[in-house]
């Protein structure tokens, strides 16, 4: 392996593992990009990102630009000489000039096996679709939104306890594993991109809070698989009778039926459009998650009632 020139941009926990397969295999990064500090927390206090963080730790310069449409971005960005840029899930469109700058490119590592999940929520789109798969793709960047050509790609299953967090956290062990044979190929003329194919386009759109409403008019299946991939953000829930938002945090399918949204037992038991969904773990404002039974015994909902003043999502 020749150690390489590398820009990385990333922001989040995601990117975080494969800037330290990089670090470790010994290429030289000599800047990463990241999203700028923001608020976060219940004390909104000001905070860098998980990549600023790490990339700090390890001596390596931090930029933290809103934009990099403007010529002067651009041209701090050429002045860095880089070889390549490595990005993953960085947050920011790259233009064509940011693109071009680096002798090998820019290559992203994608949380799909693209062309299905292009933009921003691929981990979360797999799971509430029901997917079998998903994976992670090297790609190198063009001026569209997740279309370049890929240059590699790996499959990991998706199981009935596949949540959002256990899927994001081994898809992101996977790109980092997967990142540093890719680089090394490229810079080598040994791995040839291929262009995606044409059919199984999908997109992952942004995440909303409103995207966490529970529909009971939805299947079971759907509902459950709804709590896996929308915990921990945007969060599931649901609005009951009394004005209180209750959090979903664990759910399960079961047998049942009735009219959707109504309570079925006392273990929080809903019935939906095909089925019932269990609520194993929920939370009420302030108040410490507890089980369905729990949940129950401290709040006043016979079984037949309604378990919230909607049944169908806005």
């Amino acid at each position: 392996m020749t150690p390489l020139r590398l820009v990385f941009m990333g922001t989040p926990d995601f990117a975080v593992p494969s800037l330290a397969a990089l670090i470790e295999a010994g290429h030289q990064v000599v800047c990463a990009y990241s999203q700028p500090p923001r608020p976060a927390g219940r004390g909104q206090q000001v905070q860098k990102s998980p990549v600023h963080r790490f990339a700090e730790e390890h001596g390596i310069p931090v930029r933290t630009p809103k934009s990099l449409r403007n010529a002067e971005a651009q041209a701090e960005f050429a002045d860095l000489k880089a070889d390549a840029a490595v990005v993953a899930a960085y947050g920011l469109i790259l233009p064509q000039p940011i693109l071009d700058a680096p002798r090998l490119g820019c290559v992203n590592v994608h949380g799909s096996l693209l062309p299905r999940w292009r933009g921003a929520a691929p981990i979360q789109r797999s799971i509430l679709a029901g997917d079998a798969e998903t994976g992670i793709t090297i790609m190198q960047m063009d001026i569209g939104l997740d279309t370049g050509a890929m240059l590699s790609k790996e499959a990991v299953a998706i199981t009935p306890a596949t949540t959002a967090s256990s899927l994001h956290d081994e898809l992101a062990a996977l790109g980092a594993r997967m990142i540093v044979p890719a680089l090394d190929g490229l810079a080598a003329g040994t791995l040839a991109a291929v262009p995606q194919p044409e059919e199984g386009v999908t997109y992952a759109a942004k995440l909303t809070r409103e995207d966490g409403r529970l529909d009971w008019t939805q299947p079971a299946d759907y509902v459950e698989r709804q709590v896996r991939a929308l915990t921990p953000w945007p969060g599931c829930w649901f609005d009951a009778a009394n004005g209180e938002r209750i959090k979903v945090l664990a759910a399960e399918p079961v047998t049942g039926t009735g009219t959707p949204g109504t309570l079925l037992d006392d273990r929080l038991t809903v019935a939906c459009a095909d089925g019932a969904v269990r609520l194993t773990k929920v939370q009420r404002p302030g108040k410490a998650p507890v089980d369905g039974a729990a949940f129950l015994r401290g709040f006043a909902l016979a079984v037949g009632q309604p378990v919230s003043t909607e049944t169908v999502a806005d």
